[in-house]
């Protein structure tokens, strides 16, 4: 009870953050944390909770930004149909992708992410009648809510807000379920899962298809926000270990970890790029490995873990003292 209550305390006051906030730039850094954390949310169910690394998770964030921004600029239809089009393209591209791997033991998965993503990048590179290749698409700025275009950061940063709390929502009764106590097993032992009956590849099928689904959606906000995308952008590497990176820091398999770590990462990344321009392009990855490399060091378990061991220790020592 008291979690959801701070839960619904913090979701309050980042509802009622536009209304004292007006500086554009700190919008747009909410508005990239809530976008990263929900990828980051995506990714911890595949990577988290079911132990299977996908360094190729990009590839499903891209699917969904091309397929609403080729749907609306190329053939006219609205963004919401090309929502429904990249979602369902990304989960039956990560079914024919796990189907084979998660049968297998070893890093076959990670691989074949990886693979696909850079098969992707390559098409979308050089498909350009369709992609316009290395140029990129260019969204028609036409405000309206049937265009998922805004002329303000305020819609954006509610619907971000809106798309954290439901992916998160979504990790926590994960984490909650049936469904999550068996990818746990599966992460842990496979083979001891597999002897009291559960079916490792189905149910680590199952979590690679609704995470593609939810980092489809988050590639969709990402181009309907930016109004520009290229394959550099989204097929990058860099995008997958971001997901990675900000899952691993905040605390992997834990309902709360994505979300920590996308806070902690992004406003951070954000203001050593704005401080330092042009003149270190990529020193913000840096940045992130010399995070991971601490947090490794001094807290494996990932921030939230850790924050919850301590509370745990010292709400133990003082049962012992009031006992005493």
């Amino acid at each position: 009870m008291k979690r959801w209550v701070w839960s619904l305390f913090i979701l309050a006051l980042l509802s009622a953050l536009p209304l004292v906030v007006e500086t554009q730039f700190y919008l747009h850094i909410f508005i990239l944390t809530f976008l990263y954390a929900s990828f980051a949310n995506s990714w911890n169910l595949i990577g988290g909770y079911a132990g299977q690394l996908s360094l190729g998770h990009a590839a499903f964030f891209g699917i969904g930004a091309y397929a609403c921004a080729i749907g609306s600029v190329k053939f006219g239809i609205s963004p919401f149909i090309g929502l429904a089009i990249g979602v369902i393209i990304a989960v039956l591209v990560s079914a024919a992708i796990g189907y084979p791997c998660f049968r297998l033991r070893g890093p076959f998965y990670t691989l074949s992410t990886i693979a696909f993503a850079e098969v992707v990048r390559l098409l979308t590179l050089y498909w350009r009648d369709l992609t316009e290749g290395a140029v990129g698409i260019l969204i028609p700025f036409k405000p309206g809510v049937a265009n998922l275009i805004f002329s303000g950061k305020v819609p954006y940063y509610y619907i971000g807000l809106a798309m954290m709390a439901l992916s998160t929502f979504l990790c926590y009764h994960v984490e909650r379920s049936r469904f999550g106590y068996y990818l746990v097993a599966v992460r842990e032992d496979e083979d001891a899962a597999e002897a009291c009956g559960i079916r490792s590849a189905r149910y680590k099928l199952y979590a690679a298809m609704i995470s593609a689904a939810i980092a489809a959606v988050c590639g969709v906000f990402y181009v309907q926000y930016m109004l520009f995308i290229d394959p550099e952008g989204v097929f990058n590497l860099n995008v997958s270990i971001q997901a990675a990176l900000m899952t691993i820091i905040g605390g992997a398999g834990t309902w709360l970890g994505p979300v920590v770590g996308a806070a902690l990462l992004i406003p951070l990344g954000e203001f050593l790029r704005g401080w330092l321009g042009g003149a270190a392009r990529g020193l913000h990855m840096a940045f992130y490995g010399i995070v991971l490399i601490v947090v490794v060091m001094v807290i494996p378990q990932g921030i939230v873990v850790t924050v919850k061991n301590l509370l745990k220790t010292k709400a133990t020592r003082k049962v012992e003292e009031e006992r005493r």
